[in-house]
């Protein structure tokens, strides 16, 4: 029986969570536990909670919430409260949105992922791209389809995921006859800007609100931003060092 620990940054009611349960307990010979957040985590990156306690609250067999955690919380707490044997493969998701480009490193459904990987276990991140009302239009078939393709070959080591790399999937927003295959590609290009809308409260008191602004993708057709545009699922080997090596020899000589 494979052990599957999975995780989200949407929370523990996200329905691309449920989705992505539901589709792993269809896959013969796998025991799923499911730790998330209690609350929506988007944009936490891989944050760890260090400056207040954190407790498990159980929700059902094998569901807990972690309350006020991130998702990196969740894996690192499921790993040492859970387990005396680390889990087979680690998944976040499916999330809400993509995750493209350089939204890799703001990304708590990523983060929980390097978590997994930093802790030696293969990882997935499952993220479903959608536009104007396509998420309520196609939901999460196709990505279910995708998980279920996908998770068997990582168990069966027919997809071989090296240490301190994790899968970075996205899911396009076509529907199951629409959807056009895989293609594994590299990350890409997305444009941003410091957009903020301001506001202020009955007494007053201006206030920021941030994540409004339409950040523009770059078109790259040999990426991940290409690979979903076009109608395919993009599939994208992650790595944890980001050493520039290519500038390691420029920046040595700057230095003798």
């Amino acid at each position: 029986m494979k052990e599957i620990l999975i995780t989200n940054d949407d929370g523990f009611e996200a329905k691309g969570l449920c989705e992505l349960a539901k589709a792993l307990r269809e896959i013969a010979d796998v025991n799923v536990t499911i730790v998330a957040p209690s609350s929506e985590k988007s944009a936490c990156a891989h944050s760890l909670t260090l400056t207040k306690p954190l407790r498990f609250i159980k929700i059902d067999d094998n569901f807990f919430k972690l309350d006020d955690a991130t998702p990196s919380d969740c894996v690192y707490l499921a790993l040492h409260a859970l387990y005396q044997k680390k889990p087979d493969l680690i998944i976040s998701g499916i999330n809400h949105g993509a995750n493209l480009g350089e939204d890799i490193t703001y990304s708590g459904t990523c983060g929980a992922a390097m978590e997994g990987v930093l802790q030696d276990i293969p990882s997935i991140a499952f993220s479903q791209f959608y536009k104007n009302n396509s998420l309520e239009e196609f939901g999460f078939d196709l990505a279910c389809d995708i998980v279920k393709y996908i998770v068997p070959r990582v168990l069966e080591g027919k997809i071989y995921l090296p240490q301190r790399q994790f899968l970075n999937v996205n899911i396009p927003a076509v529907s199951r006859k629409e959807f056009k295959g895989y293609r594994v590609v590299a990350a890409g290009r997305r444009s941003y800007a410091t957009h903020a809308t301001l506001n202020r409260n009955p007494r007053g008191v201006e206030y920021y609100w941030l994540g409004n602004a339409a950040f523009d993708y770059e078109d790259e057709q040999q990426s991940d931003i290409g690979a979903i545009n076009d109608g395919f699922a993009s599939v994208t080997p992650i790595m944890l060092d980001m050493t520039a090596h290519s500038s390691l020899a420029d920046l040595q000589r700057s230095f003798e």
